[in-house]
């Protein structure tokens, strides 16, 4: 794999050198040759040679359809996709640039994703490390997290999306809480997170390895490369990434059984784009992941003669493209767009029985599983701008998508299926009105036809901001949502339980959930001498009706099951709280700071036998986070962080040999510490830094994992990771020209 990308990287630099002084009878023998010697290497490259057989390829791109240069933690990707300052936005947008994932040292989106105020990651699963995101107290099926804009992260890849999509790929995290914009989905009930990839702006190159070390034997190490190409003009370029990890097991109770499971990833990509004359511009990106990762017994069997085991293999391809015209004086712009992902999944789960009969009826039938799951989108949007409207200047969009989702998921000796197919076709009209110099109206209204409901669903949001100074911002938002009766990613995890396995089904009587959210907030930045200083408050509330719960039914001849009803309603509602600010461009810091409650109107029974609770599990009251980088001297960056997550409710399970019984249990609250170092050397056209660091160096961890094979996998809470020391290498090479 890795010697493959080297190809890619070396084929497409060779590709630039020699297209300028090709004709198109050379271009087409060009690709041939590159599909004879290697057609892995080919894909991209061919890309990015169809890319420059336009006649209009030397004209050069007008400044409406130039990408904009992203000033870190200033500029985003709007609800309605153009980019501005993010003060500028009449939602409130958080986001999180390269540079503060790198201060972090985030590994993967979900080490990132808990470094912005209101959200939280969690580790769902003790054997395979399931992970979800949370935002504004409510869990992962109520976050839509997209892809430059796009869904591509189905129900089934949400599972495991957090670690799989690399973080070398990703130039910045836009963080939108609460459903202000029209033009986010049905589902964004507790908010958006948008992935906004790298692309490229310029020649470049990039190296990056880094190793970590956790507890007394588990290693990890991860290396990934990019690089950039444009040509003069600046109308075509090209952007590669490769990525590729290996872990082992992790004990953290020295029973034999992983906390963290051995985990090998690789995957490989490609940005494009494409400028045709002065207003129209084609965009293509493609990504493939291979990953594969066991948890449980550690040792190197298959997992059917394991005590006890989850494996899991995927090959995951994702592509989207997206075609954009300005016209009318740059006053409107049309786009179409379209997506695709598809998921080949192996997997098992299961627990090695006992008895003699069990074993030879386990052996001859072991509870393997396949999944296949394919996604796709298409929409087409128009934008168009009224320069004076009433008392200011307008903005409005309208465009309609279509969204479809196919899982289907087996596993024969547990009798398990689920075979699903969902699609939504959803239109909306939107209207961003600036009202003179101060006031910004975002109003807009969807409308959703989903095939598991039988009406259609009407959803309006509206957003509106106040700037009472040059500094300060007031914003306000509300908007509905609804949440389809079908299989989200929690739905589809089959996990170890109380000595077998547990499930999650669909009620037959389960219908759509209804929301309505809404928001305040203050915004307020302040210069001060050699600095900056600034706060944010936002509050929040959400009322949900007939609210998804899971009740437990019991027990069958494999394990627990759990099935997905309607309660009668709930309610989440808080305030987040974040502080920065800048001094000198030495010190540069952030905290945020989450107080919440998150309760249904009604008692729900999660055990059988167990008193019932008004109180969401997995769900803290307090939650934040702080980040400080020191740079005393240009060559040197000291950052040290921490994570805080209050204590919550769980229910355990019991099938361990140390807990026999169910029960729920309050667990304690934890403060994770950590600390990095690292010296830049530069030199002309290129850079390296070097760093080492120790991630919750006070180890600030679960201590009451259940032991053996019986264990409730389920129940883990708190940090995803022990006391963690790790050192890294970064190269870069640039063109002086472009800079």
């Amino acid at each position: 794999m890795l010697m493959n990308g080297l190809n890619i990287i070396s084929l497409c630099m060779h590709t630039f050198d020699r297209v300028l002084t090709m004709n198109n009878k050379s271009l087409f023998f060009c690709m041939v040759r590159m599909f004879l010697s290697s057609p892995v290497c080919a894909c991209p490259s061919v890309c990015f040679l169809l890319l420059f057989v336009s006649p209009s390829f030397a004209q050069p791109a007008p400044d409406s359809l130039k990408v904009p240069s992203k000033t870190l933690g200033e500029v985003i990707i709007s609800s309605g996709e153009k980019s501005r300052n993010r003060r500028d936005s009449p939602v409130t947008v958080h986001t999180i640039s390269s540079r503060s994932m790198t201060s972090v040292q985030a590994c993967n989106l979900s080490d990132a994703f808990r470094f912005s105020p209101g959200l939280r990651t969690e580790t769902n699963c003790q054997t395979c490390n399931y992970t979800q995101l949370r935002m504004n107290g409510l869990q992962g099926g109520y976050a839509q997290i997209l892809v430059n804009g796009r869904p591509l992260l189905s129900a089934l890849l949400g599972q495991y999306g957090l670690e799989q999509i690399p973080i070398n790929l990703i130039e910045q995290v836009e963080v939108s809480r609460g459903s202000g914009s029209s033009l986010s989905g049905p589902s964004a009930i507790g908010g958006t997170v948008n992935l906004i990839t790298r692309f490229p702006m310029k020649n470049s190159a990039e190296v990056h390895t880094f190793f970590q070390h956790t507890g007394s034997n588990t290693n990890d190490i991860n290396t990934s490369a990019n690089a950039s190409l444009v040509n003069k003009e600046n109308t075509a370029g090209l952007m590669v990434y490769l990525n590729k990890r290996n872990r082992h097991w992790f004990d953290a109770n020295a029973d034999g059984f992983s906390e963290l499971p051995m985990l090998a990833l690789n995957s490989a990509g490609f940005t494009s784009f494409r400028r045709f004359g002065e207003t129209q511009r084609l965009e293509v990106s493609a990504s493939v992941i291979d990953e594969y990762r066991l948890g449980g017994q550690m040792q190197k069997k298959s997992p059917a003669f394991l005590e006890q085991a989850e494996e899991r293999k995927h090959r995951i391809y994702m592509g989207s493209a997206e075609f954009r015209q300005n016209f009318n004086h740059n006053q409107s712009m049309w786009m179409a767009y379209g997506s695709v992902q598809y998921i080949n999944r192996t997997h098992y789960t299961g627990v090695f029985p006992d008895s003699a009969s069990a074993i030879a009826s386990h052996l001859s039938n072991p509870p393997y599983g396949a999944t296949v799951s394919g996604a796709s989108q298409a929409g087409l949007r128009l934008m168009h701008k009224f320069p004076d409207f009433l008392l200011g200047k307008n903005v409005i969009t309208i465009g309609s998508e279509f969204i479809s989702e196919h899982v289907l998921d087996h596993i024969p000796a547990y009798d398990y299926s689920v075979n699903q197919l969902t699609t939504n076709w959803g239109s909306y009209l939107q209207s961003e009105w600036h009202m003179g110099n101060h006031f910004t109206l975002l109003s807009g209204l969807r409308a959703d036809k989903h095939n598991l409901l039988q009406r259609l669903v009407l959803c309006p949001r509206l957003a509106l901001s106040y700037e009472i100074s040059d500094n300060t911002l007031f914003r306000m938002s509300y908007g509905t949502g609804f949440r389809a009766p079908q299989a989200f990613d929690s739905d589809l995890h089959t996990a170890i339980a109380g000595g077998g396995v547990s499930r999650i089904r669909l009620s037959p009587s389960l219908t759509n959930e209804f929301s309505q959210s809404f928001s305040l907030s203050l915004n307020s930045d302040y210069p001060v001498k050699n600095g900056l200083i600034g706060f944010s408050l936002e509050g929040f509330y959400t009322e949900l009706q007939r609210a998804f719960f899971l009740a437990h039914l019991g027990q069958d001849a494999n394990g627990n099951i759990f099935e997905k009803q309607n309660g009668s309603g709930a309610r989440v509602s808080g305030f987040s709280l974040e502080l920065r600010g800048v001094f000198k461009n030495i010190i540069e810091g952030n905290a945020g700071f989450t107080l919440q409650q998150s309760v249904f109107d009604n008692p729900i029974e999660y055990l059988l036998g167990l008193s019932p609770t008004r109180t969401f599990l997995r769900t803290p009251n307090a939650y934040g986070f702080y980040s400080i980088t020191f740079t005393p001297v240009k060559k040197w960056m000291l950052s040290l962080n921490g994570v805080y997550t209050g204590g919550m409710l769980l229910a355990h399970l019991g099938g361990a040999d140390q807990s026999t019984s169910d029960r729920m249990v309050s667990t304690r609250d934890f403060l994770e510490l950590s600390g990095k170092i690292s010296r830049t050397i530069s030199c002309k056209g290129w850079q390296t830094e070097l760093y080492a660091g120790i991630r919750n160096w006070s180890n600030a961890y679960q201590s009451d994992f259940d032991k053996g094979k019986n264990r409730d996998s389920n129940y883990i809470y708190g940090p995803g990771m022990p006391r963690t020391v790790y050192l890294g290498c970064k190269i870069q090479i640039r063109n002086n020209e472009k800079d």
